[in-house]
């Protein structure tokens, strides 16, 4: 996607320095465009940990960099299964959440382990990150592509009315390598000239919605509205929203969805106001060993993100504090949506129920097995 103009992927290779990748950080968005390079394991997992980056893609595709990393800090092969295990375990230990990371990290040990030398075992992790990062695209595309139609045939009902459409968090590009989950429906609808509006929730605590939806939406000129978390039912019960498309971190086989906190919320709201509320996810996010979502592991953050908000005062960005200083304060990142308010999921090989039925005809040849990193 383009920002000021400029094409841009979320995460690139530098094009001077194969031993560099860059990313967008996305913790000074959108009031400071900046591009940081990470160098090494220890940057990578920082990325992911501190959300330089974000969105369960991205942060698969930072960890198959990661492994790459690591195949570059160790100068013979004494020792270097272990150095890799290590460098694994120290990318996986970052967000537990988003199954990207472990899928990620699972194929590059698989793919390093069958080169022999160190050099091919270099040059295997550079192409297998690689090719993560440019399947995503893709796969992110027909996400957008399969999604098209549930927005075109709105559209049509309403005589070519502004579809508005809720989203909750970022499943925008910028939580991919490009196109995004949710939002590659939107932006292919908005590019073939249908009328939509984006209704951008804020997303507290980290304001992903607000900081980052609205700033790509807005850089693609995509008509949108930022409101805090808790209007989504109103809209709904007002007839102001048309449908609801959001991203998920991890989805069972079975079709329960782990997304950012709120997102079951929102759920019961459509549920409640007969409005289609649908997932957006590549199957690189589904589990494919879970049966149960409230089995998914839920990562609780720092409280701070919670007591403290940050933003632009004047000229600078800066952070105050909420709440007052005695009060505790808990920060769980995701909740679980079951599958049973879920309308269906919008993949790359296209769209399903959301259950075990569902997902097996649109994936048929998965496991429910796979390999320990």
């Amino acid at each position: 996607m383009k920002i000021n103009g400029k094409a841009y992927h979320s995460i690139w290779l530098h094009p001077e320095n194969k031993q560099i990748v860059q990313i967008i950080d996305q913790r000074f968005l959108p009031h400071q465009f900046i591009i940081k390079d990470l160098k090494s394991v220890a940057d990578a997992a920082f990325a992911i940990k501190e959300m330089l980056v974000r969105g369960a893609p991205l942060i698969g595709a930072t960890a198959a960099y990661g492994m790459y990393f690591a195949t570059l800090e160790i100068d013979s092969l004494e020792g270097i299964d272990t150095h890799l295990k290590n460098a694994a375990q120290q990318l996986l230990a970052t967000r537990p959440t988003a199954i990207n990371l472990q899928w990620a990290l699972k194929r590059q040990s698989q793919a390093i382990a069958n080169s022999a030398t160190l050099e091919g075992k270099r040059a295997t992790a550079l192409q297998t990150a690689q090719d993560i990062c440019s399947e995503d695209v893709e796969i992110c595309r027909q996400i957008g592509l399969h999604g098209l139609p549930l927005i075109e045939a709105i559209s049509k009902q309403k005589k070519g009315a502004a579809v508005n459409i809720l989203t909750h968090c970022n499943a925008g590009w910028i939580a991919t390598v490009d196109w995004g989950t949710a939002t590659s429906p939107i932006y292919q609808a908005h590019n073939k000239g249908i009328e939509v509006h984006v209704w951008v929730d804020e997303t507290r605590p980290r304001n992903q919605g607000a900081r980052l939806t609205a700033w790509e939406l807005g850089e693609h000129g995509i008509p949108h509205t930022v409101i805090v978390d808790n209007v989504g039912g109103h809209l709904m019960q007002h007839g102001m929203v048309d449908l609801c498309i959001v991203g998920t971190d991890r989805t069972t086989y079975t079709g329960d969805v782990a997304n950012k906190i709120g997102t079951y919320l929102k759920a019961l709201a459509a549920k409640d106001n007969a409005v289609p509320f649908y997932v957006a996810l590549p199957s690189t996010t589904i589990d494919w060993e879970i049966q149960d979502g409230f089995t998914i592991p839920i990562e609780q953050r720092n409280s701070q993100e919670v007591t403290h908000i940050q933003g632009l005062h004047q000229t600078e960005i800066a952070q105050v504090q909420l709440t007052p200083n005695n009060s505790p304060a808990a920060n769980y990142a995701f909740d679980v949506t079951p599958a049973r308010l879920v309308t269906a999921l919008i993949t790359e090989r296209g769209i399903c129920e959301a259950s075990e039925a569902g997902i097996a005809k649109l994936f048929p040849q998965k496991q429910l097995t796979s390999p320990q990193i």
